[in-house]
């Protein structure tokens, strides 16, 4: 089966909107194949991937031609971008008309995306399932960023697997915000659609007013992050409008971080709708997933996908078969999702992958009906305080049911005497902010009295990535 099969039979369907500028499906296939036949024979190619009709376009022809495409975030800085493009070397960047630029990507010959084409021009062959379609690189927040190779093959079947789970099919209208550069906005909310032959709205950047009018209208879907459904929550509880346009989504989908419960039932009470929410990495897609059905629980993830093999591992790499919703392992899979490894990294992928398995990093509990919790990263998400290993997000989600706090992290940093000591980072909600010991006292009445912070740092904002996950490594 082909990769985007509704290309080789295209409808008058709306495919693609970005803002007032669509595409149909007949529309996309002219446009991309001519442009396919212009990439045939590159060994790679870059796309300056914004959140345009034109990024939409080059994704799809670098598909069709069978050309492993490298989306760049226009964000990154002088240094990451240097990286990228000496690590991926491409032969071309691909870029809307009136771009200008980095000096990084200068030299790299251009190829400027039309939306005009004449003719019919035929797809070219389909490519080996197992031929590199992505290189998408890591956020690099422990070293410089790796490019993750992912075969056609782990597309396909990640999506195929999301669309059973979610009863996604081509009568849905997706509505997101999200940057192309990344698994989310990209393979999920972009190859999804075009996938399964239904349409994307994008919003170009994400806003509540954006989101509330797309949903009020054909949206059925949305994809969003939990800093998103955040903003979205203190909307509906504010504006009826908002509230109704959110209580009438068939699903809203969160993830690439854990929602608080906090939001999900803030969400709930302004909407009656309970957000689903999955999980996944770069390396291995999207694994687990709350299917549509589901028994939608705040904190939980759901269980692994129906193409996916899943297990907790403890420190020694022994199969941790108890699930108690309670007993912590690190997170390995394997399956149809995976990558091909890293770009000119062997020594890295060997290190990620044994035996056929992808050791992720994540820590978690699995509750008896396969519902997994995520405590988050083994590195640094999960401390060893007094002879207990306790997840930060589990505090870090008591201490967001204060009404004085807004925001927070926890981390642990070393202590003589237990090891490593838990630390909170708050942004407050009010002015004066509570106590360290009226938080503390706070998180001993809802957890054991060892899962309390031993340091409360109050600051003003958390640092955090384009896709809303905070930045732990800058707050230590």
């Amino acid at each position: 089966m082909a990769l985007l099969p509704i290309l080789h039979q295209p409808t008058d369907a709306e495919a693609v909107r970005f803002g007032q500028r669509s595409v149909t499906y007949w529309e996309l296939r002219v446009v991309a194949a001519a442009l396919a036949r212009q990439l045939s024979g590159a060994r790679r190619v870059a796309i300056w991937a914004q959140p345009t009709l034109e990024t939409c376009v080059a994704m799809v022809a670098a598909l069709a031609a069978g050309v492993p495409a490298v989306p760049v975030n226009p964000k990154l800085g002088t240094r990451e971008l240097q990286h990228v493009i000496a690590d991926s070397n491409p032969d071309l960047v691909l870029t809307a008309p009136h771009v200008t630029l980095p000096e990084s990507l200068r030299a790299v010959p251009r190829l400027r995306v039309d939306l005009q084409a004449d003719g019919v021009p035929a797809i070219l062959a389909e490519p080996d399932p197992e031929s590199p379609a992505l290189i998408i690189y890591t956020s690099g927040t422990t070293g410089p960023p790796k490019g993750v190779v992912l075969p056609r093959r782990a597309l396909a079947a990640d999506i195929d697997a999301l669309a059973a789970a979610w009863g996604w099919t081509a009568q849905d209208v997706l509505v997101h915000g999200l940057p192309l550069f990344h698994v989310h906005g990209l393979v999920l909310g972009m190859l999804g659609p075009l996938r399964l032959g239904s349409a994307l709205h994008h919003l170009g950047s994400f806003s509540v007013d954006g989101t509330a009018r797309e949903l009020a209208g054909s949206a059925t879907m949305l994809f969003g992050v939990p800093t998103m459904y955040h903003r979205l929550a203190e909307a509906a509880e504010q504006d009826r409008r908002v509230a109704g346009a959110l209580g009438r989504a068939r699903l809203l989908i969160s993830g690439s971080a854990a929602l608080s419960v906090a939001d999900h039932r803030r969400i709930v009470a302004a909407t009656g709708q309970h957000v689903v929410q999955r999980y996944g990495m770069t390396e291995s897609l999207i694994t687990c997933a709350v299917r549509a059905e589901g028994q939608r629980r705040p904190g939980t993830v759901g269980p692994p996908l129906d193409a996916v093999a899943l297990r907790l591992v403890d420190d020694h790499g022994e199969i941790l078969e108890i699930s108690d919703d309670d007993t912590v392992g690190e997170i390995e899979v394997a399956g149809p999702t995976l990558f091909l490894g890293y770009l000119n990294r062997p020594d890295a992928t060997a290190e990620a992958m044994h035996d056929g398995w992808f050791r992720t990093g994540d820590v978690a509990t699995r509750s008896p009906d396969g519902y997994l919790r995520l405590i988050g990263r083994r590195a640094t998400d999960l401390i060893s305080s007094g002879g207990y290993k306790i997840g930060a997000g589990e505090i870090e989600e008591a201490l967001l049911e204060h009404p004085g706090v807004a925001e927070v992290a926890v981390t642990g940093e070393p202590d003589p005497d237990l090891g490593e000591r838990v630390v909170a980072w708050v942004v407050a909600a009010g002015d004066p902010p509570p106590t360290a010991e009226e938080l503390t006292e706070h998180v001993v009445g809802l957890l054991a009295p060892h899962k309390r912070p031993r340091l409360v740092h109050y600051v003003p904002a958390l640092p955090r990535n384009e896709m809303g996950k905070v930045r732990k490594a800058e707050l230590r």
